[in-house]
């Protein structure tokens, strides 16, 4: 099956979080910013106007958003790779999902806008 040209994006989720290697990062928390990419056919959602044939991006967002804030990852990959793999699982219209997580303070001694991860996860690969 190929994979879907439509989109369902998610851009810049904010969340509070106590993610990073460093104490002061689980002590402190900070901002990180979650962004989404779910690849799926939304041509029966186009055509008839109902909710049951996408996936909701809020309950997409809550999913992301719960994950981030319930649980503590040391790197923001294996936060990335939980959110996708969990999004994979709830919503089986899903034929691929790109999460985006920036960590804008991160804590590098050089001047930087801030760094981010980025996977794509398909669920038929």
């Amino acid at each position: 099956m190929p994979e879907s040209r439509d989109r369902i994006l998610i851009h810049r989720l904010a969340v509070f979080a106590r993610h990073g290697v460093l104490p002061e990062e689980e002590t402190l928390g900070q901002r990180f910013y979650l962004s989404l990419e779910a690849r799926l056919d939304l041509g029966e959602a186009g055509r008839s106007d109902e909710i049951g044939a996408t996936v909701s991006y809020a309950d997409l967002a809550g999913l992301a958003h719960r994950i981030a804030t319930e649980r503590r990852f040391r790197l923001i990959e294996a936060l990335a790779e939980t959110i996708c793999a969990e999004a994979l699982a709830a919503f089986p219209q899903l034929d691929a999902l790109t999460v985006r997580i920036d960590k804008p303070s991160a804590p590098v001694p050089l001047v930087l806008d801030g760094v981010a991860v980025e996977i794509t996860r398909t669920r038929h690969a």
